[in-house]
Protein backbone atom coordinates (compact mmCIF):
# COMPACT_ATOMS: atom_id res chain seq x y z
CA UNK A 1 0.00 0.00 0.00
CA UNK A 2 1.38 3.42 -0.97
CA UNK A 3 2.06 6.00 1.73
CA UNK A 4 -0.41 8.90 1.70
CA UNK A 5 0.96 12.27 0.58
CA UNK A 6 0.15 15.14 2.99
CA UNK A 7 0.10 18.88 2.42
CA UNK A 8 3.18 20.56 3.85
CA UNK A 9 4.08 23.90 5.40
CA UNK A 10 7.77 24.82 5.39
CA UNK A 11 8.69 21.20 4.70
CA UNK A 12 6.64 19.55 7.45
CA UNK A 13 3.28 17.73 7.13
CA UNK A 14 0.15 19.78 7.77
CA UNK A 15 -3.08 17.81 8.19
CA UNK A 16 -6.51 19.36 8.76
CA UNK A 17 -9.72 17.69 9.86
CA UNK A 18 -12.52 20.20 10.43
CA UNK A 19 -11.32 22.79 12.94
CA UNK A 20 -8.27 20.77 14.04
CA UNK A 21 -4.83 20.89 12.42
CA UNK A 22 -1.71 18.87 13.12
CA UNK A 23 1.67 20.22 12.06
CA UNK A 24 4.70 17.94 12.03
CA UNK A 25 5.26 14.22 11.85
CA UNK A 26 3.92 11.82 14.46
CA UNK A 27 7.10 9.78 14.00
CA UNK A 28 9.15 12.64 15.50
CA UNK A 29 9.40 13.51 19.19
CA UNK A 30 7.08 16.56 19.03
CA UNK A 31 4.06 17.69 17.01
CA UNK A 32 1.87 20.80 17.00
CA UNK A 33 -1.91 20.60 17.52
CA UNK A 34 -3.97 23.65 16.51
CA UNK A 35 -7.66 24.14 17.26
CA UNK A 36 -9.69 26.86 15.54
CA UNK A 37 -11.79 28.35 18.35
CA UNK A 38 -13.70 30.95 16.35
CA UNK A 39 -14.12 32.15 12.77
CA UNK A 40 -15.10 35.40 11.11
CA UNK A 41 -16.50 36.18 7.68
CA UNK A 42 -14.53 38.41 5.33
CA UNK A 43 -16.48 39.03 2.16
CA UNK A 44 -17.82 35.60 1.20
CA UNK A 45 -15.02 33.68 2.93
CA UNK A 46 -14.97 32.30 6.46
CA UNK A 47 -11.50 32.55 8.05
CA UNK A 48 -10.01 31.44 11.37
CA UNK A 49 -10.07 34.19 13.99
CA UNK A 50 -8.88 32.64 17.28
CA UNK A 51 -6.58 29.62 17.26
CA UNK A 52 -5.18 27.60 20.18
CA UNK A 53 -1.70 26.17 19.59
CA UNK A 54 -0.32 23.25 21.60
CA UNK A 55 3.15 21.72 21.44
CA UNK A 56 2.71 18.02 22.24
CA UNK A 57 5.20 15.26 22.98
CA UNK A 58 4.36 12.18 20.88
CA UNK A 59 5.57 9.68 23.50
CA UNK A 60 2.60 7.26 23.89
CA UNK A 61 3.78 6.23 27.37
CA UNK A 62 3.08 9.70 28.81
CA UNK A 63 -0.31 10.70 30.16
CA UNK A 64 -2.19 13.27 28.03
CA UNK A 65 -1.47 15.98 30.62
CA UNK A 66 2.27 15.30 30.48
CA UNK A 67 2.24 15.25 26.68
CA UNK A 68 1.30 18.94 26.64
CA UNK A 69 4.54 20.95 26.65
CA UNK A 70 3.19 24.46 25.97
CA UNK A 71 0.03 26.18 24.81
CA UNK A 72 -1.04 29.62 23.58
CA UNK A 73 -3.96 31.39 21.91
CA UNK A 74 -3.30 33.47 18.77
CA UNK A 75 -5.31 35.72 16.48
CA UNK A 76 -5.49 34.26 12.97
CA UNK A 77 -4.28 31.05 11.40
CA UNK A 78 -1.18 32.58 9.78
CA UNK A 79 0.09 33.95 13.10
CA UNK A 80 -0.60 30.56 14.70
CA UNK A 81 1.31 28.74 11.94
CA UNK A 82 4.32 31.04 12.31
CA UNK A 83 4.46 30.48 16.08
CA UNK A 84 3.89 26.74 15.61
CA UNK A 85 6.82 26.49 13.20
CA UNK A 86 9.18 28.22 15.65
CA UNK A 87 8.04 26.10 18.60
CA UNK A 88 8.33 22.86 16.66
CA UNK A 89 11.79 23.63 15.25
CA UNK A 90 13.12 24.59 18.69
CA UNK A 91 11.64 21.49 20.32
CA UNK A 92 13.03 19.15 17.68
CA UNK A 93 16.53 20.67 18.01
CA UNK A 94 16.66 20.13 21.78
Amino acid sequence: MAEKEFSTYKGKPLVRCGDELYYGSMSERFVIHMLIKSKKTVGDTEIADKVTIQLLCTDPDLSPRKQLVKSSDKQGLYTALDVAEVWLNRALKS
